[in-house]
C-alpha cells in the first residue's frame, strides 16, 4: 500500500485509493531494460499494476524448497513490480521496488493483487541490487534513491535487510513505505540502514482502524515512536476515505499522534478514489467502497487544516 504508493497520492502502492497521473510504459532498450527519461515514471513488469511482473529482471528457477530458503536467508524476494519516478515515494527519482504480501486486507486497497505474497515473482536480492546500481548517477544528480513498498515490504524482512544493506554500501538514498504492522520484523541493523520511513498512519482512533484494515493499531503507533526515538525521518501519509476515516475526532488522532513524533517532516493527505475497483472484481473479491466517493476539496482542505493546526508540514 505501498504508499505508493508517494504512493497513496501518486499511484498504486501499497494498497491505497489515492490520485495520481497514470504510469506511462516506455520501450526497452537493447538488454530488455526500458529506457529511462527523467520526469517520465518508468514501470517494470505490470503497468498499471494490474498483474504482478518483474520486467528487465532475472528470475530464480529454484525449486520450491530452495526458494523456501533462499526467501528465509533474504537472498530470494517476492516481487510485484518497480517503477522509477520523480517527486514520489522520498525525495529526487526513486527506483521503488513493490514487494508481494501484507498482512492487512484495507477496505480502499488500490493493488489487491499485492496482498498475497504467492502472486509476486521471485527474484534474487543479487539482481535487484544489479538494477539499483545501474540509476545511481541519477540518484545522485536528483537527490534520490530507492524506496521498498509493497504490499508489506516487512513480510519479507530479511530480503528487504539485504537490499538495504547492499544500497547503502553503494552510497544510495533509502526508504521503506510501510504501514507499520510489523514493525517489529525490522531489525535495528536494518533500521540503521533505512535513511526514511514513509509510514502510513490509516487511522488513529482502534476500531476505525480495525474497520479499514481488520488488525489493531498498537503495533503502528509502537513503531513510529520506535523511528521517533531512533531519529529516523518520517513521513505521514493518510488516507482520506469519506465515511470511513474523515471523522473529525478521527483525524484529529491522528494528528495528535503525529505531533507527537518528533522526526516528522512532512504530513500527506491522500484523497480516496475507486481506480482500483477493477482489480477486486478480477480477483473473485467483494469492493465494499463502491458506493463511496472521492473527498470533496471542501474536506480535504479541512482535514490538511486539522495536521496544519499542529505545526505539521502538509501536502
Amino acid at each position: 500500500m505501498s504508499t505508493a504508493a508517494s504512493t497513496e497520492a501518486h499511484r498504486p502502492a501499497q494498497g491505497d485509493g489515492s490520485t495520481r497521473a497514470a504510469d506511462h510504459a516506455v520501450p526497452a532498450g537493447p538488454d530488455g531494460a526500458p529506457i529511462v527519461e527523467l520526469g517520465v515514471p518508468v514501470v517494470g513488469g505490470a503497468y498499471g499494476r494490474s498483474s504482478s511482473g518483474t520486467s528487465g529482471l532475472e528470475l530464480s528457477e529454484a525449486d520450491r524448497s530452495e526458494r523456501f530458503a533462499q526467501m528465509r536467508a533474504g537472498e530470494l524476494g517476492s516481487l510485484h513490480s518497480w517503477e522509477l519516478v520523480t517527486a514520489v515515494d522520498g525525495p529526487g527519482t526513486r527506483l521503488t521496488t513493490f514487494l508481494s504480501g501484507c498482512p492487512l486486507q484495507c477496505l480502499y486497497c488500490h493493488n489487491p493483487d499485492t496482498m498475497e505474497m504467492r502472486r509476486g515473482e521471485p527474484v534474487t536480492a543479487e539482481e535487484l541490487l544489479t538494477r539499483i546500481a545501474r540509476y545511481r548517477s541519477i540518484f545522485q544528480v536528483t537527490g534520490g534513491g530507492i524506496t521498498i513498498s509493497g504490499g508489506e515490504p516487512l513480510m519479507q524482512p530479511a530480503f528487504v535487510g539485504r537490499i538495504l544493506r547492499g544500497a547503502k554500501e553503494m552510497g544510495i538514498h533509502t526508504a521503506v513505505d510501510t504501514s507499520g504492522y510489523l514493525g517489529a520484523h525490522c531489525t535495528d541493523a536494518m533500521l540503521d540502514d533505512i535513511d526514511l520511513v514513509l509510514l502510513d498512519v490509516k487511522s488513529g482512533i482502534p476500531e476505525t482502524y480495525r474497520r479499514v484494515t481488520g488488525r489493531e493499531l498498537e503495533p503502528t503507533l509502537e513503531f513510529g515512536r520506535r523511528l521517533a526515538a531512533r531519529g529516523t525521518e518520517i513521513w505521514v501519509r493518510f488516507v482520506l476515505v469519506p465515511g470511513l476515516t474523515d471523522a473529525p475526532e478521527n483525524v484529529d488522532a491522528v494528528a495528535d499522534y503525529v505531533a507527537s513524533l518528533s522526526t516528522v517532516s512532512r504530513v500527506e493527505v491522500l484523497p480516496f478514489h475507486q481506480m482500483g475497483q477493477d482489480k477486486w472484481a478480477s480477483l473473485g473479491l467483494r469492493y465494499e467502497l463502491e458506493d463511496t466517493p472521492a473527498p470533496t476539496p471542501e474536506l480535504v482542505e479541512r482535514v490538511r487544516e486539522q495536521f496544519r493546526s499542529r505545526g505539521l508540514t502538509v501536502h
